[in-house]
């Protein structure tokens, strides 16, 4: 999140590990989650998006803004940050959220 509470950025990694293969309901949770985020911001024209699943169990968003997206993304970075700490408070065993805040200069 930079300073002013937008979304610049996610990774998800190690989520498995809660089932088996392919019935692992918080990696199921979380791949709904980060999938529908990608979904939703790739349609605007204001919001530009990079990253992907260079590797199984690992996703990256990095995210580029116009202030005419500003308020969307807003919305898009509180419906993330919040499915992903629900899913971290019903199964605590099998994940954790870190949400680092960040200035425009990255640090």
């Amino acid at each position: 999140m930079d300073e002013a509470g937008l979304l610049k950025s996610c990774r998800v990694q190690g989520h498995a590990g809660a089932g088996t293969r392919g019935n692992d309901i918080v990696c199921a949770a979380v791949s709904v989650l980060t999938g529908t985020i990608v979904r939703v911001l790739s349609n605007r024209k204001d919001i530009r998006i990079r990253g992907g699943i260079p590797i199984r169990g690992y996703f990256l968003l990095e995210v580029d803004y116009d202030p005419e997206g500003k308020e969307f993304l807003a919305a898009a970075g509180a419906f993330l940050s919040e499915g992903l700490l629900s899913v971290c408070e019903e199964f605590p065993d099998n994940c954790r959220v870190n949400i680092e805040w960040r200035n425009s200069y990255g640090t």
